[in-house]
């Protein structure tokens, strides 16, 4: 299921979000410029909140500022694009009810989230070896704001393409439950089997997405305005 947009409008532009947009497109644009090493030294490594670390993971940032700048790079145009198109439908939004300074707040305390989730999963069951692969991309954040807008815009429309195809629209509290159901299950089958997991780190997600859930309430401050069809 691919979504292309939504139905809830906005009070005002989403100044954040086309930020957060821009500057993460910004550093993919370097990415593709710089050496693969450097970009390895800005990825986040669970190893590095408690070692030890192997191979390149050895040289990395300390975890509260690998665990930032990671969350602004990718590992291809499908990374990328895909985490964008989920920012840009469903940020908005939540930009809205939270205003610009506390959604920028609340979107890098998802990301951090995010990562403590990832970590703790890969420490705990996936062993060292694990914990020294590299950990990029924005999608842990962009959970966060999808827990959010379940909890504020359960009732909105979100326009799916169905089969490659079929444009339909969806009750956003069935595409955004299904979409964590999913994480939640592949992040336990990757666990078992971590050959399968295909390199997405679906506890970040499924860490991220919670946290949306639950600190929704303490950053927004006025209701979201009501879908228009």
């Amino acid at each position: 299921m691919l979504p292309l947009f939504d139905n809830v409008p906005t009070r005002r532009f989403a100044l954040v979000t086309y930020a957060l947009i821009a500057a993460n497109f910004a550093v993919f644009f370097w990415e593709l410029r710089a050496r693969s090493g450097r970009i390895d030294h800005y990825a986040f490594y669970p190893c590095s909140v408690s070692g030890p670390c192997r191979g390149i993971a050895q040289d990395h940032l300390p975890w509260p500022e690998s665990a930032l700048t990671a969350m602004f790079l990718h590992a291809s145009w499908l990374h990328i694009l895909g985490n964008m198109l989920f920012l840009w439908i469903f940020a908005n939004n939540v930009e809205d009810v939270m205003g610009r300074g506390r959604f920028l707040v609340f979107y890098l305390a998802a990301g951090y989230a995010a990562a403590f989730a990832q970590t703790f999963v890969t420490l705990h069951y996936a062993g060292t070896a694990a914990a020294s692969v590299p950990n990029v991309g924005a999608s842990g954040a962009i959970a966060g704001v999808l827990g959010a807008y379940f909890v504020l815009l359960p009732r909105a429309r979100v326009v799916t393409l169905l089969f490659g195809f079929l444009p339909v629209p969806i009750s956003a509290v069935i595409f955004l439950g299904i979409w964590f159901v999913f994480q939640l299950w592949q992040g336990g089958f990757s666990m078992t089997h971590p050959e399968t997991g295909g390199g997405v780190a679906f506890a970040a997600h499924v860490g991220g997405f919670l946290f949306g859930v639950l600190a929704i309430k303490v950053f927004q401050v006025r209701a979201p305005l009501r879908p228009r069809w």
